[in-house]
């Protein structure tokens, strides 16, 4: 299953990962949130698509306050919450897959875990598989999301994005 926005701005694009961030979120039934039930999240598109962006209002909407910064060169970036835990990676500096291996990240993989992949094809066998694929692309002034649900997962997070 396929869905489909248009984000106008860096704004935008920051709540759509706020809300995909909430998405995430087991909520009891007064309506609070409470604990990750985790994801992979794999965010693809080509330098300068918003990739980043989506990821910092994502890790924002679990309560991080203050610059999240690119993973290009540290591979990964960890933020340890109360409701879960939440691993950005970027793999564009990886030349083979198995470098991966070489991270020491496999508990990162555990689930209630989110893992978001930028640049996720350069590591391709080695990482978990997406439960949602969400690519960016350029289009006219803003952004074109195309999300690609692909676990059950998915889309139960898609259900509640897209309500």
């Amino acid at each position: 299953m396929m869905k489909q926005q248009f984000l106008a701005d860096e704004a935008q694009t920051l709540d759509f990962g706020k809300r995909l961030a909430l998405a995430t979120m087991s909520q009891s039934t007064q309506g609070e949130v409470s604990k990750s039930f985790g994801a992979v999240v794999y965010l693809t598109g080509d330098l300068g698509a918003g990739k980043t962006t989506l990821a910092r209002g994502f890790i924002q909407g679990y309560g991080h306050v203050g610059p999240v910064k690119s993973p290009t060169y540290t591979l990964v970036e960890p933020y340890e919450f109360e409701r879960g835990n939440v691993y950005h990676f970027d793999l564009y500096r990886l030349s083979d897959p198995e470098e991966v291996d070489f991270l020491g990240v496999d508990d990162y993989f555990e689930e209630g875990n989110v893992c978001l992949f930028e640049w996720p094809l350069k590591g391709i066998g080695r990482i978990p598989k997406a439960d949602l694929l969400i690519d960016l692309s350029d289009s006219g002034t803003g952004r074109k999301l195309n999300c690609r649900i692909d676990s059950e997962k998915g889309t139960k997070i898609a259900q509640r994005l897209w309500l």
